[in-house]
């Protein structure tokens, strides 16, 4: 009887969703790093690859059969470092840092500002955990963390590579603007497309549309021609998507009562 039963799984592969929530942290880690030695292009970098080892990490999980709730909360903590953090600390050392030549309270303005938004991305990742099994997949509510994070470090690294010959604290007022705007943006109740194919659960639940499909390979073409402009435009463009919508459902009300 014992030849018939399958050998038990091997452990080690639930390292393998760890390995990339990891590598997601190291290279949160890296941008503060980077950032506080004055390469912002390389921190901005750095956070967009945390985004992409956290859009890894998931997927391997289900694929492979090892979610596991260490797994969600080890997820959740690195989301904390590479998306709340390290994107504050950028945003402040390139930019924020620079009000203190405007006056004292400007300079804590700047450094509040930095806190609230690693203050949002936090209250935002606790808030998705404690609905994820409750909300329609379809949509986030408020802006999800490495959205945010990448509007951030979008902005940054447009500029940070002197090729629009503005400097950090040129625009020292506008990237105060836009921490803002992204911290409470995360806190938000608006709803953002999460680019998911439906509420159903299991794997029909991964399902996208298929022009959404055909658009990615158009999108990667034109991000690779100029990285740093393309992904801010995509960046403010998703990250309007929500507050237009819900304007355009406001003033849809009054006519379908109406009616």
């Amino acid at each position: 009887m014992d030849e018939l039963r399958p050998p038990p799984r091997s452990r080690s592969i639930y390292l393998l969703p760890n390995l990339f929530t990891t590598a997601g942290l190291f290279a949160g880690f890296y941008a503060i790093i980077a950032a506080s030695n004055g390469q912002f292009v390389n921190a901005s970098i750095a956070v967009f690859v945390a985004a992409v080892m956290d859009g890894l990490d998931g997927r391997v999980a289900r694929l492979t059969g090892t979610s596991s709730e260490f797994g969600v909360q080890y997820d959740s903590l690195a989301d904390l470092v590479s998306f709340g953090m390290a994107p504050a600390l950028v945003m402040y050392h390139w930019a924020l840092s620079s009000l203190k030549f405007d006056g004292d309270v400007l300079g804590r303005v700047g450094w509040s500002a930095a806190f609230l938004y690693a203050a949002c991305a936090a209250l935002r990742l606790a808030r998705f955990n404690t609905q994820v099994g409750t909300v329609d997949k379809r949509w986030f509510v408020g802006l999800a963390s490495p959205a945010a994070a990448g509007l951030m470090m979008s902005f940054v690294w447009a500029f940070a590579d002197g090729e629009l010959g503005w400097n950090g604290e040129q625009l020292r007022y506008v990237a105060l603007g836009v921490t803002i705007l992204s911290g409470l943006l995360m806190v938000s109740r608006i709803r953002f497309w999460s680019f998911k194919g439906g509420s159903e659960k299991g794997p029909r639940s991964e399902r996208v549309p298929f022009m959404v499909l055909a658009l990615v390979p158009i999108v990667i073409s034109i991000v690779v021609l100029d990285p740093a402009r393309t992904l801010l435009v995509v960046g403010v463009i998703y990250a309007l998507s929500g507050p237009v919508m819900w304007l355009l459902q406001r003033f849809r009300q009054p006519a379908g009562k109406v009616q």
